[in-house]
């Protein structure tokens, strides 16, 4: 521990003074988020499992992970691709209002051409007809996250609006659910409310995006728009990579099994999911874009810095994790109302992934930062041609507890290939300062 504290420290002081505040203020604000986006879902995921039943919440969850997928098409890659633009060029309105213009443009014409997929599928395959309300109103988190201009606010480094809009969400979300979910057939309002909150906040967020940063919108060109589809395609491909092993978990759970197994597995890696994001997820949102301006001006800095902020969180969560594995069973116990030794186990493996992906989680976004997207895109790439089949096989012979042993697999290989690229990176020992 006081070598822990030690690094730390030490970590603290390879940043300027001013760059320290700008990343812990965003920190803060982001972890605010986490903590209250931690709290509420173990709130009300499990009256949500038991009110509706463990066969609605695994329905609900199976039309999550399938409308997941039309969030990654218009998400695309501007998440990484849009904030590095903004981050870079944020002092000029003009640019910056281009990039918005053109990025929220593309992401809503996406949006369209989904919803227009969604309806064919829909109309067309039996296993979603018979359920298709809640596969509709599922995508109506779609079109908020289409609208939400995170990547704006990430690239800008004033996250404190990402989290004021998300905390309220998250308040009026929970409040909407308590009031008004009382029975097993109230299952519809759930992706109902989920919607109606995310569309609000989206709303919101441009308002503030308008009228507190004074971008204005304007209808791009051509070239515009093929300018941000070539910066964010290798992005894309990744995210699309990465949700083939992600997502697709608890999709292929409820294609091979039924929606009550995949009720279980779902809440065995929602607590799985929390551990991994809280608060890791806050403090990444935050590196990122100052780390993209600290490469911009000196690449052997940005590079040692990372790696001071990775052995920090290897550490922490060495730590940590261990103490969240032995108590698996009271925390499935909790949020299941019962313990099955199937969905235990299944949670201390996704608990050894979520260890590798907090090993490995600033090693693999440096790829991006100093603009090797290929390479990153490849890797995912990779994996998921592996990792996909892996997922089906491994789910047909342990059902859902299949899906969570390949899923630390998974995160093992990335960690391992990851790591190997990384430390081949070569800079220059020296590098001037801007």
């Amino acid at each position: 521990m006081p070598y822990l504290i030690k690094l730390i420290k030490k970590t603290f002081r390879m940043a300027h003074p001013d760059e320290r505040r700008v990343v812990m203020g965003n920190v803060a604000s982001l972890t605010s988020l986490q903590a209250i986006t931690y709290v509420l879902p173990v709130i009300i995921m499990p009256y949500l499992f038991r009110i509706i039943g463990p066969g609605k919440f695994g329905l609900i969850a199976f039309a999550q992970a399938f409308v997941q997928y039309f969030a990654i098409v218009t998400d695309y890659g501007f998440g990484i691709s849009a904030t590095k633009e903004i981050s870079l060029c944020r002092e000029e309105r003009c640019k910056v209002s281009c990039i918005f213009s053109s990025v929220i443009t593309v992401k809503i014409l996406l949006a369209v051409l989904s919803l227009l997929v969604l309806g064919l599928l829909v109309y067309f395959v039996p296993k979603f007809r018979r359920d298709w309300p809640v596969y509709l109103l599922s995508f109506g988190t779609v079109a908020g996250n289409t609208l939400f201009p995170v990547w704006f606010f990430q690239g800008t480094e004033k996250m404190r609006h990402i989290a004021d809009l998300n905390i309220l969400a998250g308040v009026i979300l929970a409040l909407l659910i308590f009031t008004f979910v009382k029975t097993p057939q109230d299952y519809l309002l759930v992706p109902l409310i989920n919607s109606g909150v995310m569309m609000i906040t989206a709303v919101l967020g441009l308002y503030i995006v308008f009228r507190k940063f004074g971008v204005s919108f304007k209808f791009p060109g051509y070239a515009d728009i093929r300018s941000q589809l070539q910066a964010g395609w290798d992005i894309f491909i990744s995210n699309v990579a990465i949700n083939a092993y992600t997502t697709t978990r608890v999709f292929a759970v409820g294609l091979l099994t039924n929606n009550t197994a995949t009720g279980f597995y779902s809440m065995a890696e929602k607590i799985a999911n929390a551990v991994q994001t809280f608060p890791l997820y806050s403090f990444s949102q935050a590196i990122f874009p100052r780390l993209s301006r600290i490469f911009h001006k000196n690449r052997m800095k940005a590079f040692l810095l990372m790696k001071r902020i990775q052995l920090v969180t290897t550490l922490i969560s060495l730590i940590c994790l261990p103490l969240i594995f032995f108590f698996a069973r009271p925390l499935t116990e909790i949020a299941c109302g019962r313990a099955d030794d199937e969905t235990v186990l299944s949670l201390r493996l996704l608990l050894i992934a979520v260890f590798f992906v907090a090993a490995n989680a600033f090693r693999i976004q440096f790829l991006l930062v100093c603009g090797r997207t290929g390479l990153y895109s490849r890797i995912h790439v990779t994996t998921a041609l592996f990792g996909l089949p892996l997922i089906f096989l491994l789910i047909n012979a342990f059902s859902y507890t299949g899906a969570a042993l390949a899923t630390a697999i998974i995160e093992i290989v990335i960690f391992a290939t990851t790591y190997f690229y990384v430390e081949s990176l070569n800079f220059p020992k020296t590098a001037p300062d801007a």
